[in-house]
Parts: structure tokens; sequence; C-alpha cells
């Protein structure tokens, strides 16, 4: 299954790590994931840190993928909720560990999120 990406020239640049938007082509399957946030995994206990928050959601969206025989690879959208506009920088690199040079479409929008516990939340769609 063709994933082609859409980054017209005429446009201004990505901003860091992402693409305008991903196309994809053919038959596939899409995988739609639900809002993560940074729970352990008792759901009732939550890091202090965004950096530790951070990396809960994105080790329970590996878990969501591997869980469809999919990796970070198949991803082609994230959507990432953050509680402050100071969380952009650590948001960044953690994007940049998980995702390397794969470039999906990406959103980052600041809200007040449903707990003021959390940090951030990120919901995303995968395709194959």
């Amino acid at each position: 299954m063709p994933i082609i990406k859409h980054n017209p020239e005429q446009m201004y640049p990505q901003y860091q790590s992402y693409s305008h938007a991903v196309e994809i082509a053919g038959n596939a399957r899409l995988l739609i994931i639900s809002g993560l946030n940074g729970y352990m995994p008792d759901g009732k206990t939550m890091p202090e840190t965004f950096e530790e928050q951070g990396e809960l959601v994105w080790q329970y969206l590996w878990m969501i993928l591997e869980s469809a025989n999919m990796t970070y690879q198949n991803l082609v959208s994230i959507r990432t909720y953050l509680a402050s506009p100071e969380y952009d920088e650590a948001n960044v690199k953690l994007r940049k560990k998980y995702l390397g040079n794969h470039q999906p479409a990406s959103t980052v929008v600041c809200a007040q999120l449903l707990d003021p516990k959390w940090k951030l939340e990120m919901e995303a769609t995968a395709a194959e």
C-alpha cells in the first residue's frame, strides 16, 4: 500500500518531523487510535513530568500498533494535545526519538485537558 507524502514546495516548510498531508492509496487497513494519556498501567497513578508521561504515551501507542501487526512506520497522522506551550520542545524530541525520519501528518494543539495532571494526550491513525 503506497503512502504518498504531500509537501508542496510552494508552501511553507514543515515545522519539524511531519508532512503537510499523507495520502493512502489503494486498499488499506486503517487503525484509528483514541486519545492516549500518561496513566501508569494501574489506571490511577500518573508520573509528574511531561517527559515521563510522554514516554508512556509512546509506549502505549507502540503496544496498540503491535496488536494490529503495525509499527510506528504505519502512522499516517498524529494529533497531540499539550496542556501548555512550554511542552512543545519536549514533545518534538519525543516525536523525533520514536519516529526518526518517518513524517506522518501531524497537528499539535494546546488545550485544557480533562484532568489537570495530564500534560499531554495523543491520538493517531495508522494504515497498512
